[in-house]
């Protein structure tokens, strides 16, 4: 597998979802599996059906996380706050409504529009990737082209 590369944010989440799936499947997941043997005949067990397919797809998340785990390059964000950078901060302002939005740049196994986490693989990440604070960027959108100026870039 080739190196994955994450932010030190997206690293601890994942090392933290590992550690919560472990802990479910130890706990939860074997609990359930107890309380559906003891209804009898497992052939006909829907709740002990039920509970080996939950076991089956966290044991996967689990092998999944640890895969990309065992692989990962944890990037830092710039400390230079004049360039952007994977993992930094990035306020921009919208120049068609001078709204303003704030958002992290970062690798695409990380990305999450409702966290405000972008992608520098999407138009928008390829847009500021590299760019200095006062630059203006454009980026095609489905409704035409928008262009952002770069107020800040800072690592939290």
């Amino acid at each position: 597998m080739a190196k994955i590369q994450l932010t030190k944010e997206g690293y601890d989440s994942l090392k933290e979802e590992l550690a919560s799936l472990k802990e479910k499947l130890m706990n939860e997941v074997a609990k359930k599996i107890k309380e559906a043997r003891e209804f009898g005949d497992l052939s006909e067990n829907s709740e002990y059906d039920e509970a080996k397919n939950e076991q089956g797809k966290i044991n996967s998340r689990i092998s999944e996380i640890e895969e990309i785990l065992a692989n990962a390059t944890v990037i830092e964000g710039s400390k230079n706050n004049h360039e952007v950078n994977i993992g930094n901060y990035v306020k921009l302002k919208d120049l068609s409504n001078d709204k303003e939005m704030m958002m992290m740049l970062v690798t695409a196994q990380e990305a999450d529009i409702f966290k405000n986490k972008i992608s520098v693989d999407s138009p928008l990440g390829e847009a500021v990737n590299k760019r200095k604070v006062g630059d203006t960027v454009r980026v095609k959108a489905p409704n035409g082209v928008k262009r952002y100026v770069i107020l800040e870039v800072e690592q939290k």
